[in-house]
């Protein structure tokens, strides 16, 4: 019985900081503490506040270079939609989808449940490849060896493993078929407004968000404030899963899991630095890379821009 008790703890407290689902609704009444840089000035317009998930957000109202503005309503990035409550899929459903994009691969969506949506609406899988992070994670986890997990996770090795997924989202052919697809469903007529999402809504989808914001003429400092914002939406969760790592014994030392849950301006900077080796840019990366073309580009601005 014992033994049953700590496989459960072992199990929860994995899910908990991969998925990072059960501090969600422990701190999900806590209003989100919003930067002062200007990008960031209406960031709680933006912000869906949910019992089941910390990082739900519309990517309306960013003012592009040309003076106009990304329509509110249109398209939102979220993390995992698994744990809402009612209340949350009550609220979803006010927002009038039609479109339900899940990022995450197999073993995400096994360990942590297929979404919770309204009626009507079936998340569209969509796998990003994330080399392995998810299981890796779990795995160093789940040793509870403190030497196996720096081995895995320390001296650099995490803040380098998330480079590389940057990198794979540029190079991976399958990737870039998964994401240049979700681009063309948000330019269709009767495909938005659409949701996208990963696990914690913060690589695959961050790195989308951009795309999308570029795509679209809002300048890059902009487009970075939004990446960065999921550090500030997610802190105190990410910051509540540690600390149950530790409380638990499974870790010793769980800041080993700070570059991972978080998301750093040298993690896109990999990802933007490949696009230009391989494609000249990220322009060429939409044209060539992803192979949108000139008519999907302009069905994006027309859609999203007012």
């Amino acid at each position: 019985m014992r033994a049953a008790r700590m496989r459960h703890t072992t199990g929860v407290a994995l899910s908990a900081v991969v998925l990072c689902c059960l501090p969600a609704s422990a701190v999900a009444d806590a209003p989100p503490r919003i930067a002062a840089a200007p990008a960031h000035e209406t960031a709680h317009l933006r912000h869906i506040p949910l019992k089941g998930a910390v990082n739900v957000r519309d990517l309306g109202g960013y003012r592009t270079e040309r003076g106009r503005h990304v329509r509110y309503g249109q398209v939102f990035r979220a993390d995992s939609l698994s744990k809402l409550t009612e209340a949350d899929v009550a609220k979803l459903s006010g927002l009038g989808l039609r479109t339900v994009v899940d990022f995450r691969v197999p073993l995400e969506v096994e360990r942590d449940g297929a979404d919770r949506l309204p009626a009507g609406l079936t998340a569209a899988s969509r796998p990003v490849d994330d080399l392995g992070l998810y299981a890796r994670t779990m795995e160093a986890i789940g040793s509870k060896d403190p030497v196996k997990q720096r081995e895995m996770l320390g001296d650099g090795k995490a803040e380098k493993l998330m480079r590389a997924i940057y990198r794979n989202f540029v190079t991976s052919t399958e990737n870039r078929r998964q994401f240049a697809t979700v681009l063309r469903d948000i330019a269709r007529h009767g495909r938005s407004p659409l949701l996208f999402h990963c696990t914690s809504g913060k690589d695959r989808t961050g790195w989308l968000s951009y795309l999308l914001l570029h795509a679209v003429g809002v300048p890059a400092t902009t487009a970075t404030d939004d990446f960065l914002l999921s550090n500030t939406f997610r802190a105190e969760a990410d910051r509540k899963t540690r600390e149950q790592l530790g409380q638990a014994g499974l870790m010793e030392n769980p800041d080993l899991l700070i570059p991972l849950q978080e998301v750093r301006e040298d993690y896109l900077q990999a990802a933007l630095d490949q696009a230009e080796q391989d494609y000249g840019g990220l322009d060429g990366y939409l044209t060539d890379g992803l192979g949108l073309t000139p008519s999907t580009l302009a069905g994006l601005r027309a859609r999203l821009l007012k």
